[in-house]
Order: structure tokens, then sequence, then C-alpha cells
């Protein structure tokens, strides 16, 4: 650890480039096409072609094919740097889209224009999750300028579509591409906390589910002539949520500490108020301990949807747009220890290990076998208006990620 000052005093020098990289990136809106966008491609190329001209020379694409995009691609860039022992490989992933901006009046900036102020960058994307790819690329730079060679191979890997599912991102790679290697440690600077002590090493199952209820339209003053789509899918929905009391287990990792069952979005049926509808869709967002499968949260919902269907007359149909369950990184693994040391030295904070509700691309990992560990550290201000990356973690994080390097 002897150049590890040396490291630390170029991560710091290079702040205002941090910042160049930050508004490049931001300047390109990589939208996934169900969020009305053109994918991650001209976000990509401008990455790459940064990282050529600062001195990265093995990089390789591994584009998905998707037909709704102009380019036909979603791409997924990886850059190495070779270790002393090239056996196992240290990968730093983090991801290319980010997701709209919202209502734009609640926006104090242009969202796709980095505004600096206050110790802080405003922009959509800056910190969801352009601060952890910015962090990962200095960390390696200042390995390559001080001519500092790592202790396993180290890549940085750049997904695609992360935010709607990763399909055209770690699920394309993972069922097309044997990059991994069993030994190999993921770190996935994506979520985190302000002090940036927490290790997230496992998630709650996930499933999303969109009913369709199907009942007769009717007049609102002759409900006995009809079937209350409307009703049926309430009754549902209250159904569904109970369940967080038929799974009721407790696990103190996760925050909050058991299962819920949650209805969210609506979709709009009749477009005046009396009339009865015969047609009504709602979702709900499941997030489910680890401790139960989701084949047998699924099993009871078919219960409950045989008894609303019987009870109201009523059709009902559900699919599960995202359903993903995994087992949790080992809280003694390689890659918690290695961070763990890299944020004591640091930050001269202990780390805690967590459990998290959402979603990240580490549970397509862990269900494939290999060691990876979400960190980072965030005020938490992804998808809201006015998100912003505060500078000094950005840096504070990028020393981190190059103390693990070493």
């Amino acid at each position: 650890m002897e150049n590890i000052n040396s490291l630390f005093e170029f991560i710091e020098s290079k702040t205002s480039k941090m910042i160049e990289l930050q508004t490049l990136l931001t300047s390109k809106p990589a939208l996934s096409p169900e969020s009305e966008g053109d994918g991650e491609l001209e976000k990509c190329i401008a990455l790459e072609q940064w990282l050529k001209n600062e001195g990265f020379s093995d990089l390789q694409r591994f584009d998905a094919p998707d037909s709704r995009v102009k380019s036909g691609i979603r791409p997924n860039l990886v850059a190495t740097i070779p270790g002393k022992d090239t056996s196992k490989s240290l990968w730093i992933m983090t991801h290319l889209d980010v997701v709209p901006v919202g209502e734009l009046s609640m926006w104090h900036s242009d969202p796709w224009k980095v505004i600096e102020k206050d110790g802080k960058l405003y922009g959509r994307g800056v910190e969801d999750n352009q601060q952890g790819l910015v962090s990962s690329i200095f960390a390696i730079l200042a390995l390559i300028k001080n001519n500092v060679q790592p202790k396993y191979n180290v890549k940085l890997l750049f997904v695609a579509d992360e935010e709607v599912g990763s399909t055209y991102g770690i699920q394309y790679l993972l069922k097309n591409h044997n990059l991994f290697n069993k030994d190999d440690m993921v770190v996935i600077p994506d979520g985190g906390d302000s002090q940036g002590k927490t290790i997230e090493v496992a998630e709650k199952n996930l499933l999303w589910i969109r009913f369709h209820v199907q009942g007769k339209q009717a007049h609102g003053s002759r409900p006995d002539e009809g079937a209350n789509a409307c009703l049926a899918g309430y009754d549902l929905a209250l159904r569904v949520n109970n369940l967080e009391k038929v799974f009721n287990k407790r696990d103190e990792l996760f925050e909050p500490p058991y299962s819920t069952f949650q209805p969210t979005k609506k979709e709009s049926n009749v477009p005046n108020i009396n009339t009865i509808p015969g047609d009504d869709v709602f979702c709900m967002d499941c997030r489910i301990l680890p401790c139960y499968k989701l084949e047998q949260v699924k099993s009871e919902i078919d219960k409950l949807v045989a008894q609303v269907e019987n009870q109201y007359g009523v059709k009902i149909e559900y699919e599960c747009p995202q359903q993903v369950e995994s087992p949790a990184t080992p809280k003694d693994s390689d890659v918690v220890k290695l961070l763990s040391s890299g944020i004591k030295a640091v930050k001269n904070i202990e780390s805690k290990t967590i459990g998290i509700g959402g979603g990240t691309v580490g549970s397509y990992l862990r269900n494939e076998g290999y060691q990876c560990a979400v960190w980072s550290t965030l005020d938490e201000t992804a998808h809201q208006p006015d998100e912003y990356c505060v500078v000094k973690n950005m840096v504070e994080d990028a020393k981190v990620l190059a103390y693990i390097m070493l």
C-alpha cells in the first residue's frame, strides 16, 4: 500500500475532470424504450471515446439486439486493466441508463445540464448511477497514471437497461457471454447511505403484479345488472395486501424487517362517474423476505383470485412484469471483507451489512453463484426532481475503490 497516498492525491486533483465527465454523460439522455427513449448507445459511444482518450486500451462491447431502438442495439461496455494475478477479477459494475425526469416543473434547472452548487452536482443521472460510474473510472485512472498494477484484473462493466429489468443488460450478458468466473468479486456502487457505511448483501424477493379484472359494465344506478370490476379489484387488492399478515416473519437485516404487498398503479377505466366499470386494471409491488419462495406467494394469490372471482362474478387474469428472487452474499465473503477494509482505510468507519427491499442487478449475479455487494455513499436522491450528487462523496468513493484494487 506504499502507493496509496499518491493515488489519493491524484484522485483529489482530478475533481474538475470528474465534473466534466458527469456533465458529458448527463447531456446524453439514456432512456429505455419503455420510458419513450432510444436507449444508451449515444451515451455509451461518448463514454467509450472518453476512455480511449484517457488511455484505456482494452475496451469491449457486448451489444444486445433490440429492434425497438433506432440503432437496433443496447450496448454493454467492459474496460479491463490486467492484474498481477490474472486468475480472478474484481468487477465494478454500474449502469448507463437513467429514468425520465418526471414532472419538469418540479426541477429548478435543466435536468440534462449539470449545475454545480454548494458542493453538489444537479442533473438527471448524476447520482443514479453516474456517481459510481465516474468514481470507478477515476479509481482505475489513478492506477494507470501512477503506473500501479492492481492485485487482480480490474474490470469496469457499464450495463444497459438496469432501470426497467436488465433484459438487455446483465441478464443478456449472463445468458450469452461467459464473462465471470466463480472466484470473481463484484462491487455495485448503486445504493448506500450518506455515510458510506452500509454494504448491501441481500435483497427481498421482488414480485410486480398486474391484475386485469373483467366484469360487466352497467349503469351506476343498476349494479344488479352488472359485475363491478372496480369493486372486485379493490377487494382483491385488500386481500393481497393482507398477505403481509400471512407471510409474517421478520428479518432485522432489512428495513422494514417484514414482507410488503402494496397496491400501486391504477389504470383508468370508465370516463364518467355514473357507469359501473366492466373492466379494471391495477398493479401491486410486493417485496418479500427471502425466506419465502415466490411460488408460495403466487399460490396464495391464486387462491385469493378464485375467491374474488366467485364472489363478484368476474374473471381475473394477472401477469408478473418482474419476479426476482436471489440468495444473500455471505457476510464473510471476500468481496464484503475487501469492501469493509477499504471503507475503514478511507473513511475510518466500521461498515455494516444490510438487506434492502429495492431490487438491483446484484440479484441476477447472486442467482448465478457470484459474490457481489452493493455499496456507495449517497444521499439517495435517485429518481427525484433535482437529483444531485455530492462531489465529496464521488471523490471519496473513488478512493475506496482504488484502495480495494491494490
